[in-house]
C-alpha cells in the first residue's frame, strides 16, 4: 500500500513545473506582479508596456516647484488582491 503515496508524491513533482509554467503565462497576460512572504500572498497590478499614455513606465511627473507623480490609469485603478496569512510565531522571535 507504500505504492500509492509515492505514486502521488511523483505525480505532483512532475506536475510542478507545468503549474509554475502556467503560472507565469497567466501573471504576464494579466500584467500581475506576484509576490509572496510568510505574511501575506499578493497580486499587483503593473503597468502595461503597449499603454498609450505612460508607454510602460507607470506615470508621469508633474510640473512646479515640487514634483510629483502622477500614476497612470492603466495599473492604478486596477485593484491589488491581498491573502493574508496566519502568523505563528516562532519560539526564539520576539512578538512584536
Amino acid at each position: 500500500m507504500r505504492t500509492v503515496p509515492r505514486l502521488r508524491t511523483v505525480l505532483m513533482l512532475a506536475a510542478a513545473p507545468a503549474v509554475v509554467a502556467v503560472t507565469a503565462a497567466v501573471l504576464t497576460a494579466g500584467h500581475r506582479t506576484l509576490y509572496a512572504d510568510r505574511h501575506r500572498i499578493e497580486l499587483a497590478p503593473r503597468s502595461r508596456r503597449s499603454c498609450p499614455d505612460c508607454r510602460g513606465a507607470g506615470g508621469w511627473w508633474t510640473s512646479g516647484p515640487f514634483p510629483e507623480m502622477e500614476a497612470c490609469g492603466c495599473w492604478s485603478n486596477r485593484r491589488t488582491l491581498r491573502l493574508p496569512l496566519f502568523h505563528a510565531a516562532w519560539p526564539d522571535e520576539p512578538p512584536f
